[in-house]
């Protein structure tokens, strides 16, 4: 019986693989293209627990093999392994790294698994395929906000926000996902559904004297994490925020056990998440924008860490290549902001335009955000950055109207669909889009990384979240030129051997995936790679969930799927 026919047998949702859809769900947001097998559509948690199941059992021991091969050996036959087969989740196929890309089998949980079970000031019951767009109006209705949201929330799910540890523009302030995850639900490999959250020493010891797969999971690494405490320990980027391997040094403090940590950023590759408590911070009534305008990177780093004294809401950036796109671009860019006054936003423009007719284009612009509870309290945080950051004798705006604060961010959010729609005969590479140094290196960091870039006569944009020191590099390539897989390989272990020279990260957010699966080893080292490769194994000894993500990658898989077209 053909695969697609054994699972409609027990699964109540659709199961899907004509050419559309499987060509469909073979892109993400990423450089890459991985053709499934299947497409499946669970009706509810239950045809997950069912699924995962089934394929374990398909993983380990083939029916028709033991059934023939049973007389042969007297007895029970020997298991047989089905490599081929596992399980993705897939949420609204936003990832970068190509995380939501697999040769088997794809699970859309968008389709049916959405939706609020329950929501208050304080927190949400959420379902995994519930979009950011539908939540954020609910939550908003109540004052209250998940603030760890992307430049993407108008198109991704909450799954992959917990998969891929979501951050942006706020994160400055409050944070990644991590901090916002109180409870999960997931299916984990052995087909069952299990509610994971913070354990206290006495709870953890319970879980571990239980001789079920759960008792053994827990036990398995709390031994993994205890008896490796110091290298862990060393191994923790030392950035604000990093998406990459797996965050072992999270879960255990001494007092608190929190597998939770774990689960969030791991791109679905320990198990399935089917529900989230998820906590919610309240919005501020009163939000500004204060703008400074760079002509060189020289005074950068001071000038962040005299920005971050007054505790901005986010302080973001962007370069002199977008803002030339911006202009250039400008009708098309219009169209997608909030305004019912068309001529007013360009007419809003005349002093960027003047500003690069006379003085040149700055060559980093950074958007400095302050929010509270009333406009008095903003307006005096202004004034005081004003005058604190004088002695750099920038050209600054504080901006005080919406529609002025709303072209600013735009641009910033815009950046990566202008450099995809306009170039003709090339495409937006995310490869090296996500790399973190803290602060005070960027004056050092980001000439040096240009200079790699420009080496290689890349186009490209860096846009970014400067406060945590997190930019966002997308060039634009000819992917049917075969040239070019050298060159991203090359720029890659380039521009990660610069980051890691700087103590930083090769991902901030945007999470390991297919593209940089690969330099997990590199950094981290050996002796934490195994650790990666044995927490794996614990959660997931069969394979089954998302392979090649976070360990297993190479950089010839990498570049056998990237998209030509």
């Amino acid at each position: 019986m053909a695969l697609k026919d054994e699972i409609k047998e027990f699964f109540k949702g659709e199961v899907e693989d004509d050419d559309t859809t499987l060509a469909n769900y073979s892109r993400d947001a990423s450089l890459f293209e991985v053709r499934p097998r299947l497409v499946v559509f669970p009706k509810d948690a239950e045809d997950i627990k069912a699924l995962v199941k089934f394929i374990g059992e398909k993983k380990m021991t083939d029916k028709k093999t033991t059934e023939n091969t049973d007389k042969k050996f007297g007895g029970e036959a020997p298991r047989v392994k089905n490599e081929t087969l596992s399980i993705t989740a897939r949420s609204a196929g936003t990832c970068m790294s190509g995380g939501s890309l697999n040769e088997s089998i794809i699970v859309d949980v968008t389709r049916h698994l959405h939706g609020i079970k329950s929501l208050s000031k304080d927190e949400a019951l959420v379902l995994p395929g519930t979009f950011y767009r539908d939540f954020e109006v609910e939550t908003l209705k109540l004052g209250s906000i998940l603030p760890c949201y992307t430049a993407s929330k108008n198109l991704c799910a909450l799954g992959g926000m917990i998969a891929n540890n979501a951050a942006g523009e706020k994160t400055l302030q409050y944070g990644k996902m991590e901090n916002y995850v109180k409870e999960l639900k997931v299916v984990f490999a052995d087909g069952n559904e299990y509610t994971v959250k913070p354990l206290s020493k006495t709870e953890l010891e319970v879980k571990m004297a239980s001789t079920t797969f759960e008792g053994n999971l827990y036990k398995q690494i709390f031994e993994l994490i205890t008896q490796n405490q110091k290298d862990i320990d060393a191994a923790k980027p030392k950035v604000s925020k990093n998406s990459a391997g797996y965050y072992l040094w999270n879960v255990w403090d001494g007092e608190t056990f929190d597998l939770t940590k774990l689960i969030v950023g791991s791109q679905g590759t320990l198990g399935i998440v089917t529900e989230a408590k998820i906590k919610l911070a309240p919005v501020k009534k009163v939000s500004k924008l204060f703008v400074i305008f760079m002509p060189n990177l020289s005074k950068l780093g001071n000038l962040v860490n005299e920005i971050l004294e007054f505790k901005p809401e986010s302080l973001e950036s962007y370069d002199d290549r977008t803002i030339k796109m911006a202009v250039r671009f400008l009708p098309e860019m219009l169209k997608s902001m909030n305004t019912a006054s068309f001529f007013k936003l360009i007419f809003g423009f005349i002093p960027e335009v003047f500003m690069m007719l006379t003085g040149g284009i700055p060559k980093m612009i950074l958007l400095v955000e302050f929010a509270g509870d009333d406009e008095t309290t903003v307006n005096k945080q202004m004034s005081a950055l004003k005058s604190k950051i004088g002695h750099f004798k920038l050209k600054t705006r504080a901006i005080r109207s919406l529609p002025e604060t709303e072209k600013y961010w735009t641009i910033r959010h815009e950046s990566f669909n202008l450099l995809r729609k306009h170039v003709r005969g090339m495409r937006t590479a995310p490869f090296v889009d996500d790399i973190i140094v803290r602060p005070e290196f960027l004056p050092e960091f980001l000439p040096k990384m240009r200079a790699i870039l420009d080496e290689y006569k890349l186009l490209y944009t860096i846009a970014g979240h400067a406060g945590n020191g997190n930019f966002h590099i997308i060039p634009l390539m000819d992917m049917k030129d075969e040239r070019n897989r050298n060159i991203i390989r090359e720029v890659s272990d380039k521009v990660y051997d610069l980051v890691l020279s700087y103590d930083g990260s090769i991902t901030a957010e945007h999470n390991d995936g297919i593209v940089r699966t690969p330099y997990i080893a590199k950094m981290f080292g050996p002796k934490i790679y195994s650790l990666f490769i044995n927490t794996k194994n614990i959660f997931d000894p069969e394979n089954i969930f998302n392979p090649g993500k976070k360990v297993g990658g190479t950089i010839e898989y990498m570049e056998e799927h990237i998209a030509r077209g």
